[in-house]
């Protein structure tokens, strides 16, 4: 399992998601999005359908053919549409995303302490790879 801890500072989420989501989509994998803010994953799933070079598919979990999505947001780390991939948008981290094969954890001042704890809690494991990001100059830097 692989969990990439995003810093954000300069940039607010729903301008993150879409640049991962792309990569995501672009490798062939599917996506699962998760928040407990429905506002914050209507604002992502905006974010998506205008994005610059092509929009990227998306819905809600609670939608019609959830299953068919490339990119499924919910309020839950259950992927009906069987995505090996999760981004938690709001910092918060869930156990669910164990089953999950890579996980982007968003996180911002509100939530770096938890991330702080977090990364000292999974640095435990031997079957986690982590890594940290954060922006320099408009561009993303793996720190660690």
């Amino acid at each position: 399992m692989r969990v990439d801890f995003y810093q954000l500072s300069r940039d607010p989420v729903e301008k993150v998601v879409p640049m991962l989501a792309r990569k995501v989509c672009e490798s062939g994998e599917r996506l699962l999005i998760v928040s407990h803010e429905h506002a914050q994953l209507e604002a992502i799933a905006e974010g998506l359908w205008a994005e610059s070079e092509a929009f990227l598919a998306n819905g809600f979990a609670e939608e019609p053919h959830a299953a068919r999505q490339p990119i499924l947001l919910s309020d839950s780390c259950s992927a009906a549409n069987e995505a090996k991939m999760v981004l938690m948008a709001d910092g918060a981290w869930r156990e669910e995303a164990r089953r999950f094969d890579r996980v982007f954890l968003m996180f911002g001042d509100a939530t770096i302490e938890a991330a702080r704890e977090l990364w000292r809690e999974l640095g435990e494991a031997e079957d986690i790879e982590r890594n940290f990001w954060k922006q320099e100059a408009g561009r993303w830097i793996k720190a660690a």
